[in-house]
């Protein structure tokens, strides 16, 4: 039991599958994993109400939509309060091409994930950005992807 969620074997099944394929039907899931379509659809929605299964999503090819460069913005600031963070939360919100943002902790303050359609793609977002009144802002660029995955490990559930 993780926080309040038992998963059995069959619930860990249904997740490895469709974080492989969200678009497997019921039917196909239910046989995949030996058990009934009511009772792998009782499963799924319970898996869903428990939060678990957050959503059923298509992963796009950022590339194939002109959004070749992936960007990694290292951010600190010397205002620790929450108005500045609920400023700086309003304005990474409304930034489309800004995927993940993360309050880290050490030395780094944020950690933003964002993709963009080169350099001045990244020019346009930065300048947006620092409309938070942001301190320090480092950038690196992924240069190759080496690993890339959204299919969470259940070896812990």
């Amino acid at each position: 039991m993780i926080f309040g969620v038992f998963m059995d074997k069959q619930d860990k099944a249904i997740l490895e599958l469709i974080q492989t394929d969200a678009t497997l039907a019921i039917g196909e899931l239910a046989d995949k994993i030996g058990i009934s379509k009511s009772a792998c659809w009782r499963r799924v929605q319970k898996l869903e109400q428990e939060g678990v299964i957050r959503a059923r999503v298509a992963l796009l090819d950022p590339a194939k939509v002109n959004l070749p460069l992936t960007v990694y913005i290292s951010v600190r600031t010397n205002q620790h309060n929450e108005q500045w963070s609920s400023s700086f939360q309003a304005v990474t919100d409304q930034l489309p091409g800004v995927l993940e943002v993360y309050r880290m902790s050490g030395d780094l303050d944020y950690l933003i994930k964002a993709v963009v359609e080169g350099m001045q793609g990244f020019d346009r977002l930065y300048k947006e950005l620092i409309a938070a009144d942001l301190f320090d802002v480092s950038s690196s660029f992924v240069m190759e992807t080496m690993k890339q995955t959204s299919a969470l490990p259940l070896h812990a559930a």
